[in-house]
C-alpha cells in the first residue's frame, strides 16, 4: 500500500526533479540527457572480483544520475523507475551488441527473429535477473529499486521488440552488513556466499533463455559477481551452462573517462 500511494503521488504531483531539484518534473531534460545522453559502455571495478561477468552501464554514477538513483532508492522518488528504466534496457541492449559482435551479427536482430539459441522464427527469451535488496532495506523503503527498474526496462524492451522479463529468482539466505563504507575485499567477503535461487527458481531458470543480470549501480562489482555466482551454482546442479551477462543503470565514472579525483 506504502508503495502504491507513493507511486500515484509522484505521478500526479512530481514535486522535484530527482537530478537536481528543479520543481515540477520527475526527472528535467538537462537530467535526463545526463542519464540517457550517452553511449553505454562495458565498466569495470578495479580490482575487478572473481566471476564478475561481463558488466554494461548506461551512465556514469556522477552528479544527476547519482541524486536519481538515491531518490528512487532511498526517498520514494518511483516516478523516477521509468527513465532509469529506459536507461537500464540501453545498457542491456550494449551488451546484446557486444556479443552479436563477436559472433557477427548485430547483437539484437537474433533475439527478435528468435534465432539465437533456438530454432528459426522461435522467439527466445531474454530475462533480466534483479540483485535482490536486503528484506529489511525493503520494509523501510516500501519496494525494492532493482526490481522496479528491471521491471520498467523490460517493459522498453518489450516495445523494441525483445522479448524480456524479469525473474526475480535470488534471495539473500543470510543477513549482510550494510555495504556503505565497506571497501571492495570487504565487500566480497560481506556478500560472499550469501544469495540462492529461491525455490522453484530453477525450473524458470532452465527455460530463461539469455540471462542478464541487473542492479541500479556498481560499484565494487561484489553484489553482480555473487548473483552470477549463486546462477552459475544452480545451473551446474541441473548439469546445465547459462549464458549470463550483466547491466547497470551506473557504473564506475572513471569508466567513462570521467576523473572523480
Amino acid at each position: 500500500m506504502r508503495g502504491w500511494w507513493r507511486d500515484l503521488t509522484d505521478l500526479v504531483l512530481p514535486a522535484e526533479c530527482g537530478g537536481c531539484g528543479r520543481l515540477r518534473a520527475v526527472l528535467c531534460a538537462e537530467c535526463r540527457a545526463a542519464l540517457c545522453g550517452s553511449a553505454p559502455r562495458r565498466v569495470r571495478p578495479v580490482p575487478e572480483p572473481d566471476g564478475l561477468p561481463v558488466v554494461h552501464a548506461a551512465a556514469p554514477y556522477a552528479d544527476a544520475v547519482r541524486a536519481a538513483l538515491l531518490a528512487h532508492k532511498e526517498r520514494g522518488a518511483l516516478g523516477l523507475a521509468g527513465p532509469l528504466g529506459e536507461a537500464l534496457a540501453r545498457a542491456v541492449l550494449a551488451g546484446l551488441r557486444a556479443e552479436g559482435g563477436k559472433r557477427g551479427d548485430t547483437g539484437t536482430g537474433s533475439w527478435v527473429d528468435g534465432t539465437h539459441g533456438g530454432s528459426q522464427g522461435r522467439a527466445v527469451p531474454l530475462s533480466l535477473v534483479p540483485v535482490p535488496s536486503a528484506r529489511a532495506a525493503v520494509r523501510a523503503r516500501g519496494h525494492d529499486p532493482a526490481r522496479r527498474i528491471a521491471l520498467a526496462a523490460a517493459g522498453e524492451l518489450r516495445r523494441a521488440g525483445i522479448p524480456a522479463r524479469v525473474l526475480a529468482v535470488l534471495r539473500q539466505r543470510r543477513a549482510v552488513a550494510d555495504q556503505s563504507g565497506l571497501g571492495s575485499r570487504q565487500r566480497r567477503a560481506n556478500l560472499a556466499g550469501a544469495l540462492e535461487v529461491t525455490a522453484g527458481g530453477g525450473r524458470l531458470l532452465a527455460g530463461s533463455g539469455r540471462i542478464v543480470v541487473v542492479d541500479d549501480l556498481m560499484t565494487t562489482g561484489a553484489s553482480l559477481a555473487e548473483a552470477a555466482r549463486a546462477i552459475r551454482e544452480q545451473y551446474r546442479e541441473n548439469g546445465m551452462r547459462p549464458e549470463a551477462g550483466a547491466a547497470v543503470v551506473a557504473g564506475p565514472p572513471d569508466s567513462f573517462g570521467i576523473n572523480r579525483n
